[in-house]
């Protein structure tokens, strides 16, 4: 009781906080809650229709997932996979040969059926993936994932692959943690049939043994996949897709600098950097804590070295859009959840929330985004700062490194002091 007669309904709420929190952090509740956020964009999709002129043509909302389901009757149909096709969506097809021919199973759906199953594919993968993470807690692996919910939810929005890109990424760090070769070397390549800068994957192998396992289920796994469109193709338009394929890249590699480091030094600065000069300094710094050979035993050490990638691929990627954040926002919920609690931690995870993934939304002051959040490509300085921040600790890595084992050891339950 507190003073005189009146209740005291402290612990009552505490324990009501606790069982919500405790509800919030189960694996069904947050498979439940990405397969709601999947179908929740799907019925938002399926609902309207855009169009960019009053005489022009009315497209979908989820252009993206027709340009991916399409691309399979193109190839199929000997036509070029990267011309301009306006009559059935607004924008270029910007993948390889083989993810068309992996597009297959949904060209044949109703796109009622088939973009349900799209968003389902890219929400639950990840949340499989980071449940897959040996040594963590349900109730870390669930809170990272929470971190990330507002952006996924941002990609699902645009039928986006990013959710499918992260999550073969996380994937195939989880199994590296459990000593795999071959299925690691096959996610990554997955990844990179997805969008080519999944290709910076490779580097997490550097840090575990059997490295000539790596090579060979690399090279066997990639001539298969990169031999799928064969099945479908002759090798004369198989060697002309090759080509447009590298002229649109070409094309579309000096088109913007987008949310990254290259979009705040263009924006800020007035600068117009080198992409190509960037990216490879860039590569530099990401390899080098990697050198390390004697912390490659720290199971932090590892999982943090990932983190750090997830957002190398924002910060150095000039293609970056508001749904490419997926990517970036699951390294900061688990660097976050098993990072040292302290204020700066606390401090780095709240500017990445306001500013990254709230900063599109109604919550955040329109006058603001118009006029500092958009033009001067704010979303990602959060990004930027917690990538140098671990670029840094990484660098200057304190923690003893472990009794050398022949394989990976698990990740700690506990958060380690940094």
């Amino acid at each position: 009781m507190g003073f005189g007669l009146i209740p005291d309904f402290r612990p009552m709420a505490s324990d009501r906080k606790a069982r919500l929190l405790s509800f919030l952090t189960r694996r069904t509740t947050v498979y439940g809650l990405f397969a709601l956020l999947a179908l929740a964009a799907t019925l938002q999709q399926l609902s309207s229709k855009v169009t960019f002129a009053d005489d022009g043509p009315h497209y979908n909302r989820y252009n993206n997932y027709t340009i991916f389901e399409r691309s399979w009757d193109h190839l199929r149909t000997d036509q070029d996979l990267y011309a301009w096709y306006t009559d059935e969506h607004w924008d270029l097809f910007k993948y390889t040969p083989t993810f068309a021919v992996l597009m297959a199973p949904f060209s044949s759906l109703p796109d009622w059926l088939g973009l349900s199953l799209w968003n389902l594919l890219n929400a639950l993968l990840l949340v499989f993936a980071v449940f897959r993470i040996p040594g963590l807690s349900d109730k870390q692996r669930a809170w990272a994932l929470l971190i990330a919910a507002l952006e996924m939810m941002t990609s699902l929005q645009n039928a986006q692959s990013n959710g499918l890109m992260v999550g073969l990424l996380v994937l195939a760090f989880a199994e590296l943690e459990r000593g795999k070769h071959w299925l690691p070397s096959l996610l990554v390549l997955l990844s990179v049939v997805v969008k080519l800068f999944g290709v910076v994957g490779f580097l997490l192998f550097l840090m575990y043994p059997g490295k000539w396992k790596f090579a060979l289920a690399t090279v066997v796994q990639l001539a298969l996949l990169a031999a799928l469109p064969l099945l479908v193709v002759d090798v004369e338009q198989y060697q002309f897709l090759l080509e447009s394929f590298g002229r649109m890249l070409a094309e579309d590699h000096t088109s913007s600098y987008g949310y990254s480091l290259m979009g705040i030094l263009h924006t800020w600065f007035g600068l117009h950097p080198d992409k190509l000069l960037v990216v490879g300094l860039g590569a530099v710094l990401m390899v080098t804590p990697v050198l390390f050979r004697s912390r490659w035993t720290s199971p932090i050490f590892r999982l943090h070295v990932f983190c750090a990638l997830l957002l190398w691929l924002l910060v150095f990627n000039h293609k970056s859009e508001s749904p490419t954040f997926i990517i970036a926002m699951a390294g900061v919920g688990l660097w976050y959840m098993t990072a040292a609690r302290s204020k700066w931690n606390v401090a780095l995870l709240v500017f990445a929330l306001i500013l990254t993934s709230l900063s599109p939304t109604d919550l955040f002051p329109r006058g603001l985004r118009e006029s500092l959040v958009n033009p001067y490509a704010g979303k990602v300085l959060p990004i930027v700062v917690l990538w140098c921040v671990l670029l840094v600790r990484l660098l200057l890595w304190r923690e003893a490194p472990l009794p050398t084992t022949s394989t990976p050891t698990p990740l700690p339950n506990e958060n380690p002091d940094l």
